[in-house]
């Protein structure tokens, strides 16, 4: 059998033995070492411990052990855990996308339109939340809006002295915390807006002025020939309009808002802030510095697992038996991550060594394939791949065999990936797999049967198909932050 052979037989083998149940990190090792074996294999030396295959196991292995990147891997997971054991993720859900998120909304909200039966009206006690007694007297002492109540309360205290919350007056301070409880709605558009109007216009401003000076002082009679900088450019094309639009926008739907808050509304809104925020707060910190280029990754997951124990015990829920859990669960994820990185390294290297790698790309590209057809021939190899393998083996193993190709058809790499993870949720609920639709039979009535389950899971994939569609033809959707924000 051929190198080039051999190398196609191990990435079927792959998915045969993953399929079959080992553990993927170990699979990826023993296919590699075993194949690397026959690849390195020279009749001269007789002893098994000359093979290079465990040269390249030990280069690989310190390879990613020595990786600075990978240090925020354990961070992050410290993170993840902390919040978990603390109970910081119960009242909050992370959508896998704003864009999907909103095609989900319009799927649904225009099905209950057309046809009302599908999803019936609450009864009215259902929708309603409790409210405290004490907010009803205070209503009545003020204003039946909490805002304006609020208000008048830090104005003329007198009166909410008589109303006793919880067995206890209520006190400047704890009228003072209500109001800023009420004005979260306000502080999250404002706060919105100006962190958009600092980076695109002052902050960008300001690196363009030192930029300029830094040239003259260096004597230089320009800014050079390269291409200028999103902060040489300045603000984009049209952002003062959009910028003008959405602060409109905002102040339209918060006079509405604040226009319209009861004591119910308000009841909400302070189970939301206690609940969702802080969690909203530390994933919008930990993500913003990374994008806006503050911090590298692994500073910033440090932030974001100090972060989670700083919530975790404002919330006086972390105890030291939870912190133990969650730092022996965090070694754990790191050691079993680590290990596939290694596995993937190795699987990878002897791959290519056999021209598996080679071989696969000269047969992608004799079939003289245009851009729009690679990109469906891809994206469909990863659903059907989708069905019985989890996400990481498809991102360790298979997508490092597509990106080298993504050159040659001029396809952006960061548009490409993306559109692998969305793929990947619709094959997460595709048949004949769809552990999700299992699942969800487990805690559904039993008259519900799979094959109904299926059927409803369809129109979901349909609005996966129709985002992926979307974002091909429309790209600067996905690559203008990133080319905006880096110089791409």
């Amino acid at each position: 059998m051929s190198d080039p052979a051999l190398g196609l037989t191990m990435l079927v083998l792959i998915v045969v033995v993953i399929m079959m149940g080992f553990p993927t990190a170990f699979t990826l090792m023993g296919l590699g070492i075993f194949f690397g074996y026959i690849a390195f294999y020279d009749p001269a030396h007789t002893s098994l411990a000359d093979n290079r295959v465990f040269d390249l196991m030990v280069q690989r292995t310190y390879g990613a052990m020595t990786n600075d990147v990978l240090i925020s891997i354990p961070l992050f997971v410290l993170m993840g855990y902390v919040m978990e054991r603390g109970a910081l993720v119960d009242a909050a859900a992370m959508f896998p996308g704003f864009f999907l998120s909103l095609l989900y909304l319009v799927y649904i909200v225009g099905w209950a339109m057309i046809n009302p039966k599908i999803a019936p009206p609450l009864p009215e006690e259902q929708t309603r939340v409790p409210v405290p007694e004490w907010l009803r007297k205070f209503q009545t002492a003020y204003s039946p809006n909490m805002l304006l109540g609020l208000s008048k309360a830090l104005i003329s205290p007198w009166k909410a002295r008589e109303i006793k919350a919880d067995g206890r007056r209520l006190g400047y301070w704890t009228l003072l915390n209500n109001l800023c409880v009420a004005l979260v709605p306000f502080a999250l558009i404002a706060g919105t807006l100006w962190l958009a109007w600092w980076y695109v216009v002052i902050h960008q401003q300001a690196v363009a002025e030192a930029a300029v000076s830094g040239v003259q002082q260096l004597g230089t009679p320009g800014l050079g020939s390269g291409p200028a900088t999103p902060a040489e450019q300045g603000p984009p094309e049209g952002f003062y309009f959009w910028f003008g639009l959405c602060a409109v926008a905002g102040t339209l739907m918060l006079v509405r808002y604040y226009w319209r808050m009861d004591a119910d509304r308000f009841v909400v809104l302070k189970l939301l802030t206690s609940s969702v925020m802080p969690l909203g707060i530390l994933t919008v910190v930990v993500l913003a510095v990374i994008l806006f280029g503050i911090t590298t990754a692994t500073e910033s997951a440090g932030v974001g697992a100090a972060g989670a124990f700083l919530l975790a015990v404002q919330a006086r829920t972390l105890d030291w038996k939870r912190t133990k859990e969650a730092v022996f669960l965090t070694a754990k994820t790191t050691a079993m991550v680590c290990w596939l990185f290694v596995g993937s390294a190795l699987f990878s290297g002897v791959f290519a060594v056999l021209g598996g790698q080679a071989l696969v790309e000269q047969w992608v590209l004799s079939f003289n394939m245009t851009p729009v057809q690679f990109m469906i021939l891809s994206q469909a190899i990863i659903f059907v791949l989708g069905w019985p393998l989890e996400w990481t083996e498809i991102i360790v193993i298979f997508v490092p065999i597509f990106l080298p190709l993504l050159k040659h058809f001029n396809i952006d790499p960061i548009l490409w990936g993306t559109l692998v993870f969305v793929n990947l949720q619709a094959a997460f609920l595709s048949p004949p797999v769809a552990m999700s639709a299992f699942y969800l039979k487990g805690v559904a009535p039993r008259h519900v049967t799979l094959n109904q389950i299926f059927a409803g899971m369809m129109p979901y994939m349909i609005v996966i198909i129709v985002c992926m569609v979307i974002m091909y033809l429309w790209p600067g959707m996905t690559l203008w932050l990133p080319n905006y924000l880096y110089g791409g």
